[in-house]
C-alpha cells in the first residue's frame, strides 16, 4: 500500500511475540502488523500503511475516507484483491524496542 488506508480490525493475535491482526478494507481482508498501535482492539478502525497499522481512527472518518478512495479509484489500486493471499507467513513486523541479542 502506498496510501494510508483505513480498515476495521477483525481479529488480533500474536505471532512470535508480535501483535498482528486481520483488517477489513471494504471487503478485502489483509494481515497487518499491529505492534505500533497497542490501543487498537477488535472492531476499531486503524490507518494502515505498507502493512503496518499506524494510528486509530473513528468509524465516521474511516468510512468517509474509504468512500473517497473508492470514488477516486484508489482502493482497487491499493488493495488489489489478486494480491490477497492466505499466506502462512505473516508480513515482517519489527518489534519495538528491538530485542537485545
Amino acid at each position: 500500500m502506498c496510501l494510508g488506508i483505513p480498515g476495521q480490525v477483525q481479529s488480533i493475535y500474536d505471532v512470535d511475540g508480535v501483535r498482528m491482526g486481520k483488517v477489513n478494507f471494504g471487503g478485502i481482508v489483509k494481515e497487518v502488523c499491529l505492534a505500533f498501535v497497542p490501543e487498537v482492539n477488535v472492531g476499531d478502525y486503524t490507518i494502515v500503511h505498507v502493512g503496518f497499522a499506524i494510528t486509530r481512527v473513528d468509524e465516521a472518518s474511516a468510512q468517509e475516507t474509504l468512500r473517497l478512495f473508492q470514488a477516486m479509484g484508489k482502493l482497487d489500486e491499493e488493495l488489489d484483491p489478486e494480491a490477497q493471499t492466505d499466506a502462512t507467513e505473516p508480513p515482517a513486523c519489527p518489534i519495538y524496542p528491538p530485542p537485545v541479542p
